[in-house]
C-alpha cells in the first residue's frame, strides 16, 4: 500500500533548500511500489516528477502541482551479480559487476566500493545523489565519470506504457553531463548494473583521501545551501579565451572546456549577493542559498550570471541543474 501524503514541503528535499509543497508526494524504495506509483499518476491523469537525492534540482516557489516520487534508499541496495544469461561473456573479465537500486545513495556506493577493496569510484566520493540521477546527468568529477562503469541500465519507458526495458551503455548516449535518460524523461531509470575492478586498499584509500582534500579546496562545504555545479562548463573555441585562462590559472584546457566558475569570476561576480542568492567565494560554478533564497531569485541570479559571461565572452552558459515548474 503506498502512502500518499498531500503538501509536503519540497525544501527539505532539496540540497538547495527551495521550494513550495507538492500536491502529493511519495516516498518508494524498490522497484514494485515505484510501478504502484507510476500506476496511480497515470490512473489519476497527473503529472508526476521522479526525484532522487536533490542534489541537482530546484522547485518552483509554488511547489508542484502533481505526484512527486522519491526514490528512497534502503530498499534493494546494492547486489553482487553472480549469474548471466550470457555466462561466457563475463568469464574472463577482470571486472566485478553489481546491481544496483536507483534510489541509492552515490556515497553508499562509494563506502561499498572502498570496503571491497573495489576500485572505479573514487571519484565520486562525497558527491551527493542518487545512483539513478547519476546515471540521468551522467556525473562526474576529477577525470572519472559513472558512465565508465555502466554495463547496462534498466528502465521503466512511460511512453510505451511503462514497460521494462534493459539498455547498454552504448544506448544511453552518455555525453558530458549528459545522457538518453536527460533527453527523454519518459525513460525511468530503474537499477543499474556497474563494473567495477579489485584493486588495492592502500591506494584506493589514498586516492579517496586525496580527492576530499581537493574537493575541500574547489567547492563549498555540502551542508550548505546549493545544488552543486550551477552550469556546465562550455566548450570554447575563441583562441584568445583559451590563452587567457591557461596564462592565468597555469592549467591546461582539457577537451575544449573551460570551467564555467572561471568564466563567471572573470566577469567579477564571484562572491557577490542577487538578494538571498550569493556566487560562492570558494568556487563562482556554486550559487549558495544564504537562507530564505527563492526560486525567482535562482532564476535573476541565473540570468545575470549568462548574461555578463555572454556579453563579456559571447559565450552561453548552460544550466546543468533541472528547474522543476509548474506549466
Amino acid at each position: 500500500m503506498l502512502d500518499i501524503q498531500k503538501n509536503i514541503n519540497l525544501a527539505k528535499y532539496s540540497t538547495f533548500k527551495i521550494g513550495g509543497p507538492a500536491k502529493e508526494f511519495v516516498e518508494v524504495k524498490n522497484e514494485k511500489d515505484l510501478e504502484k506509483a507510476l500506476e496511480y499518476a497515470r490512473n489519476n491523469k497527473i503529472n508526476f516528477f521522479i526525484l532522487g537525492g536533490g542534489s541537482n534540482v530546484i522547485f518552483d516557489d509554488e511547489g508542484f502541482k502533481g505526484l512527486i516520487i522519491k526514490l528512497g534508499s534502503g530498499g534493494n541496495g546494492i547486489n553482487k551479480v553472480s549469474s548471466f544469461e550470457t555466462e561466457e561473456i563475463f568469464k574472463e573479465s577482470e571486472f566485478l559487476y553489481f546491481d544496483i537500486w536507483a534510489g541509492e545513495k552515490l556515497s553508499a556506493a562509494v563506502n561499498f566500493s572502498k570496503e571491497n577493496d573495489l576500485t572505479g569510484l573514487e571519484w565520486a566520493v562525497s558527491i551527493p545523489g542518487t545512483i539513478g540521477g547519476a546515471v540521468r546527468g551522467n556525473c562526474g568529477a576529477f577525470g572519472g565519470s559513472i558512465s565508465d562503469i555502466i554495463s547496462e541500465v534498466r528502465i521503466l519507458d512511460e511512453a510505451d506504457g511503462s514497460i521494462l526495458k534493459i539498455i547498454s551503455n552504448s544506448e544511453c548516449n552518455f555525453s558530458y553531463r549528459s545522457s538518453i535518460f536527460k533527453d527523454n524523461p519518459d525513460l525511468i531509470v530503474i537499477s543499474a548494473r556497474i563494473k567495477l575492478k579489485r584493486g588495492d586498499k592502500d591506494e584506493i584509500g589514498n586516492k579517496i583521501e586525496k580527492i576530499l582534500k581537493e574537493r575541500a579546496k574547489k567547492q563549498p562545504n555540502s551542508w550548505i545551501g546549493n545544488a552543486g555545479s550551477f552550469f556546465m562548463n562550455p566548450i570554447i573555441e575563441d583562441e584568445k579565451v583559451k590563452e587567457l585562462f591557461e596564462k592565468e590559472t597555469g592549467s591546461k584546457i582539457i577537451n575544449n572546456r573551460i570551467p564555467a566558475g572561471w568564466l563567471i569570476e572573470e566577469v567579477g561576480l564571484r562572491g557577490k549577493k542577487i538578494g538571498n542568492i550569493m556566487i560562492s567565494d570558494i568556487n563562482a560554478n556554486f550559487l549558495i542559498n544564504t537562507g530564505g533564497a527563492t526560486a525567482k531569485e535562482v532564476i535573476i541570479a541565473t540570468s545575470i550570471i549568462k548574461q555578463k559571461v555572454r556579453t563579456e565572452f559571447g559565450i552561453q552558459l548552460k544550466e546543468e541543474i533541472k528547474l522543476v515548474f509548474n506549466n
